[in-house]
């Protein structure tokens, strides 16, 4: 009746499925997000899953959502199975990788907060010294810390890349008012995590959150995963060196395999190798260690996931 390698709820039909959660109808207005082992490159899914990958995303989601609550509500209700409505309650494997949420009409951006100069935004610096229309000090460096947090929104596309905005081409996607109060919030939420990552060892580069409009009160609420190694870069603050890419929690050491073994970025994908996989997961492990600040394993057990 469990999952197969953390693929999905052996127990029911998803009503959706993206490239890493399987979301499942809970009844009552209530969501079962499943965070599988499932690992993403370049808009493709890999052969292999990554092993406790989706445990981390729900871990470090977890804490975030405690951390940040007073800002915006969250639309999670619980993350213990034992909450969780049948069949639910009786899958061993959802424990520890799956939450129980709200029902939420989601808004169509990705709210994305810039911290620092990095990835896509740095390839936009060195073009036309801006970041999604938003223009930034001359003579900054690749990885340097920007002067304060910058809200760079992108389209959110079921298939294919997400399109970045400029700040009147958001306005126009969502509204005037909802685009500042999104703004406003997003900057806000960054900020929090990252001093609080900061004060763990780790730099919150830059991240992505995405919001909704609960269905039951119509309250902004803030959805999805929050501050997670798949939604943001994360980067260890002790080997911070500006100037150049920097080392990672976060996906990019896959990326940058698939990089040097020359594939094209297009389906089908490249096996990974047992090496490559296994540092994978150490480094997703270790992003949740260093944020929430107990061994991944205390986690697990905690959660009843063994």
């Amino acid at each position: 009746m469990g999952t197969t390698e953390g693929q999905g709820s052996g127990v029911a039909v998803p009503v959706a499925r993206g490239k890493v959660r399987d979301i499942f109808d809970a009844g009552g207005g209530r969501l079962l997000l499943v965070a599988t082992d499932r690992i993403s490159a370049f808009d493709v899914i890999l052969p292999q899953p990554i092993p406790d990958k989706g445990r981390v995303l729900t871990a470090c989601s977890l804490h975030w959502f405690a951390q940040v609550a007073d800002l915006v509500p969250t639309h999670l209700v619980t993350a213990v199975r034992s909450g969780f409505p049948a069949p639910f309650d009786a899958d061993p494997d959802l424990a520890g990788r799956a939450i129980l949420v709200r029902e939420a009409r989601v808004i169509p951006m990705e709210c994305v907060v810039r911290g620092y100069l990095a990835g896509s935004g740095w390839a936009q610096y060195r073009a036309g010294g801006a970041v999604c229309g938003v223009p930034l000090p001359e003579g900054l460096t690749e990885s340097a810390r920007l002067p304060g947090p910058i809200f760079t929104p992108t389209t959110k596309a079921d298939e294919g890349h997400d399109v970045p905005l400029t700040p009147d081409e958001a306005r126009d996607h969502v509204g005037e008012g909802l685009y500042e109060r999104l703004r406003e919030v997003s900057v806000a939420v960054y900020e929090r995590i990252a001093a609080a990552a900061l004060a763990r060892g780790v730099i919150v580069a830059d991240t992505k959150f995405e919001f909704g409009f609960d269905t039951e009160n119509g309250d902004l609420t803030l959805i999805d995963e929050v501050g997670t190694p798949d939604s943001s870069r994360l980067w260890p603050a002790d080997a911070y060196a500006p100037g150049g890419p920097q080392p990672s929690f976060d996906k990019q050491f896959v990326r940058d395999h698939l990089d040097a073994i020359g594939w094209d970025h297009e389906p089908p994908p490249p096996d990974l190798p047992v090496d490559v996989v296994e540092a994978t997961a150490a480094r997703y492990r270790e992003a949740y260690e260093r944020i929430g600040g107990e061994p991944f394993i205390d986690y697990r057990r905690r959660m009843g996931a063994g």
